[in-house]
């Protein structure tokens, strides 16, 4: 077997000059990544209307309920059919580098996994990965269609057969009223997974004064930013 090609081997100054020049080139796509973010922070919202019924650990659920009382949802859409025997395994590698909910919490955030297979079903799984997450079923209802991540495919027999695709959605919600702010499927959850890279998909961010726009934070009672990071048994919810 051919041996693969690895860097070139050549002295620390050479390695410096390097690093400092692709320093350069990853400052601009950080400031371009901000940009961007911003940018999906200022995406319009739409209201929720559907009464989604979800069934979970306390039994049925609303949109509302998945909230936990807090300002913001980020929802995973673990694929997870009806019909399979387990989840999805490139699903359930994402889930396995989601850090503690609490830092998301101290920022006014849940985070739930959502997936079409009965509640029964998923329990044994979820045991098995030894995960401990809100994970809720959607059976039953349009929730999976309706925010695009399970489909309807042509099939050679000529009846629409319903396909599975990974994604994130983002929720709002003021007082009892949920909005939908963001979602992206498949390779737009490439490098996703850590706090504040699920924070950057939501319409309050980081919750930082340096973001754009300003006066979310304060007007809308999210807790501050970085300022408040604390270890994570010393949150107060």
């Amino acid at each position: 077997m051919a041996q693969p090609e690895l860097p070139e081997i050549v002295s620390r100054a050479r390695w410096r000059a390097a690093r400092e020049e692709l320093l350069v080139k990853e400052k601009a796509v950080t400031r371009a990544r901000d940009a961007l973010n911003a940018q999906r922070r200022g995406l319009p919202m739409v209201a929720v209307d559907t009464e989604y019924v979800f069934e979970g650990g306390d039994g049925k659920a609303t949109l509302l309920d998945l909230f936990e009382g807090r300002a913001q949802l980020v929802v995973h859409h673990f694929m997870f059919a009806p019909e399979w025997e387990a989840g999805c395994r490139s699903c359930s590698a994402f889930l396995d580098q989601i850090g503690h909910l609490a830092h998301l919490k101290a920022r006014g955030t849940t985070f739930a996994a959502v997936s079409r297979a009965p509640y029964p079903r998923i329990l044994p799984f979820k045991a098995r990965m030894g995960w401990t997450l809100p994970w809720y079923s959607s059976y039953g209802s349009a929730f999976n269609g309706d925010f695009e991540v399970t489909l309807e495919a042509e099939s050679q027999t000529g009846g629409g057969e319903l396909v599975e695709r990974p994604g994130l959605s983002c929720f709002l919600r003021e007082g009892d009223r949920v909005f939908h702010t963001y979602s992206t499927y498949e390779r737009g959850l490439d490098g996703l997974g850590s706090a504040t890279s699920l924070l950057d998909l939501t319409a309050l961010g980081r919750q930082e004064e340096w973001e754009e726009p300003k006066g979310r934070v304060s007007s809308l009672g999210a807790p501050a930013g970085s300022a408040r990071v604390r270890y994570h048994d010393e949150y107060e919810f």
